[in-house]
């Protein structure tokens, strides 16, 4: 009796093909962002003040500010000589991450707070999402050409930031 082979037309799993055939420059800003995205939901989800959370944030920050310095180098998005508009969220995250420096020297727990909280939700939550469209060195790394589980993963993260200013916004809402 002839054996019966099922083979399942399985989509490639991530390649990093993309990514080393980057420039030098997308290389430093993905090694240096990545680690920022994990250390900075973990120091997020721990307890404050501590001296491990002091320790981390500064490594947070030296991460994120190169980050946003190697994001000067990037040019694939060349629409005014060579920048783009997320050039501007480099510039923020650079100022951003002295302000918050500052803050946390001055005592304004409250403040720095905000701005980490803004740095890590704008800085890299928002901005990366973007690096997963269609066409982007990121997309093709994490999904190689298959286009329906980007347009899948951009529609849940989107509805899951939705929801979550949603809430901030009725919450904030009601206790008023």
């Amino acid at each position: 009796m002839a054996e019966r082979v099922i083979e399942f037309n399985r989509m490639p799993l991530m390649t990093l093909e993309p990514l080393l055939d980057a420039p030098f420059a997308v290389q430093i800003h993905v090694a240096a962002v990545t680690p920022a995205a994990l250390l900075g939901a973990y120091i997020l989800l721990r307890p404050k003040g501590t001296p491990l959370h002091r320790l981390l944030g500064r490594i947070w920050i030296a991460l994120m500010v190169v980050t946003a310095t190697s994001s000067f180098f990037i040019h694939e998005l060349d629409l005014f000589y060579g920048f783009s508009p997320i050039h501007l969220l480099s510039i923020a995250t650079l100022l951003g991450s002295w302000n918050a420096i500052a803050a946390a020297r001055r005592g304004d727990i409250r403040l720095h707070k905000r701005i980490v909280a803004g740095l890590y939700f704008g800085g890299i939550v928002l901005a990366g999402l973007f690096t997963f469209v269609p066409g982007r060195i990121m997309h093709a790394v994490i999904f190689t050409g298959a286009e329906w589980p980007a347009v899948l993963a951009a529609a849940v993260i989107g509805s899951i930031l939705i929801a979550i200013m949603l809430r901030r916004r009725c919450g904030g809402l009601i206790a008023r």
